[in-house]
């Protein structure tokens, strides 16, 4: 039995910036632009025995769970949001430029509760067959009951061969945050600044713009591969995995045009551009994982290991949820597309190598990341006419426009990442260590900024170079020392 407890906390600061609706003179340069908080309370009991039934050996599994989950979005200071009195006479949006503090109609405290039981039978039906079953009930307090279940399987014909498969379904009810977050941010797309709002799915002005409850997501997982360890040191794994997600929830693109401006002003909210969740989209991925190591036998010189691993992946949209309410921008367009479908690496290569020789030891891994795609994000028609930071009905049920088509295109090259570790065993219990993360100094591709080959990319790519998509981040090389004590 275990209980958990674990919170959140995240707070937002502005500095250097101003609320110019209150005017230069009573408006001040820092503000507290108030947070976050979210909290999660669980429970568990977990048992299991061994059962005689007569089908070999197997175990019954059983547990409950109930969890508590809060989430709050806590106001900044009054002048970090309020709208002041020059907010009209100068064309001023309400609250600290940039990041407006969150402002107590967008305070909320939120709770939620699940119940959850399970039961698992794990027979081995005979020393080369194993057969598992399982199901899960949850009920949740705003989302209602849920069963899912799981069966795998594992034939071993012959020693240090084996073969292995599994099905199940998943169920994932909406996130607190993807439900009642709500801000306000200043964005530079194309050189031009753009306030964009994003707003919870109850609210007016995302209903006004098609937004629909949130439902939970389901999906069915299919695996299947081989383990074979038939070699003496020699460990390899195979195993192909496809996951058909229903209902996802994504974010919309950045909606604008004059018709949001509308409704926005008619909720008399300040902005050019409006974004919400929604269940947008199905999805299929599929991919294949290969993992080997090998201790190398007789090395003669100490003990020396090698690992490699290889994962390619592809996600695809299989279907789109129409919103009659909003016709003229679909809601999850290009953009957001490709930044589902190839905002990560299709593939990704490792190996490495862990040497020991008396008190001293090395690691070397090397890490290859395949290329990401980012998608126009700030041309506003492309070369053919049609929009490509929104849609094209041409495109409807698949993305059928080309990477590299819309002026905009970004492309991150392959990189490899090397990590390095030298250790030596001072004494029986205590072992020094240094070592680099990304010993290179490996960087991301840099990001265009100004106008390039007639695309206007804006600024902040000068002072903010890389991508946040980027699969190994962008901090550099990561140095540290270590003293470990064994009691």
């Amino acid at each position: 039995m275990s209980v958990n407890y674990g919170s959140n906390r995240l707070d937002y600061g502005v500095e250097d910036s101003i609320n110019t609706s209150l005017g230069s003179l009573h408006s001040p340069r820092k503000f507290d632009a108030g947070g976050l908080r979210s909290g999660q309370t669980s429970v568990n009991l977990d048992a299991s025995r061994d059962l005689n039934v007569g089908i070999g050996s197997t175990t019954l599994a059983l547990g409950a769970e109930w969890r508590n989950e809060n989430y709050r979005i806590v106001p900044g200071q009054l002048e970090s949001y309020i709208a002041g009195p020059y907010t009209f006479s100068n064309g001023a949006a309400p609250g600290a430029q940039v990041f407006p503090g969150f402002s107590p109609t967008t305070a909320i405290d939120k709770s939620r509760d699940s119940f959850a039981g399970y039961l698992e039978l794990d027979a081995d039906i005979s020393d080369m067959f194993n057969v598992q079953a399982a199901g899960r009930y949850e009920h949740f307090s705003d989302f209602g009951d849920t069963v899912n279940g799981k069966l795998a399987a594992r034939f071993e014909p012959v020693n240090g061969l084996a073969f292995r498969g599994s099905v199940s379904t998943g169920f994932r009810a909406p996130g607190m945050a993807q439900q009642f977050f709500s801000t306000t941010s200043t964005n530079n797309v194309g050189g031009t600044l753009i306030e964009i709002g994003t707003f919870p799915v109850a609210s007016p002005i995302a209903v006004a713009l098609g937004a629909q409850p949130l439902k939970p997501e389901k999906s069915v997982n299919f695996g299947g591969g081989i383990a074979f360890n038939m070699v003496q040191g020699l460990s390899l794994t195979v195993d192909y995995y496809r996951i058909k997600i229903k209902d996802r929830i994504t974010l919309t693109e950045n909606l604008q045009g004059a018709d949001v401006v509308a409704i926005l002003q008619a909720a008399n909210v300040q902005g050019t551009s409006a974004r919400f969740f929604i269940n947008g989209i199905d999805t299929r991925t599929q991919g294949l994982d290969i993992v080997g190591s090998y201790r190398v036998p007789d090395f003669g010189l100490g003990t020396l290991r090698i690992n490699v691993g290889y994962n390619i992946n592809d996600t695809k949209i299989t279907d789109r949820r129409a919103f009659s309410a909003f016709d003229a921008q679909r809601l999850y367009a290009r953009q957001e597309s490709f930044r589902l479908t190839d905002g990560q690496p299709s593939n990704k290569f490792n190996a490495g190598i862990s040497w020991d020789i008396g008190a001293f030891g090395l690691t070397v891994n090397a890490n290859r990341y395949g290329s990401v795609f980012l998608p126009d994000g700030v041309t506003s028609v492309a070369a053919n006419g049609q929009p490509v930071t929104l849609s094209n009905p041409a495109v409807r049920d698949d993305i059928r426009v080309g990477k590299g088509d819309a002026p905009g295109d970004i492309t991150l090259s392959p990189k490899w990442v090397v990590d390095l570790e030298l250790r030596y065993k001072l004494f029986d219990t205590v072992g020094l260590a240094v070592g680099a993360n990304n010993l290179l100094d490996e960087y991301p591709d840099r990001l265009p900024y100004g106008t390039v080959n007639g695309v206007n990319f804006g600024t902040n790519n000068s002072f903010l170079p890389y991508s946040s998509q980027s699969p190994f981040g962008f901090s550099g090389r990561f140095v540290y020392g270590r003293v470990s004590v064994d009691f």
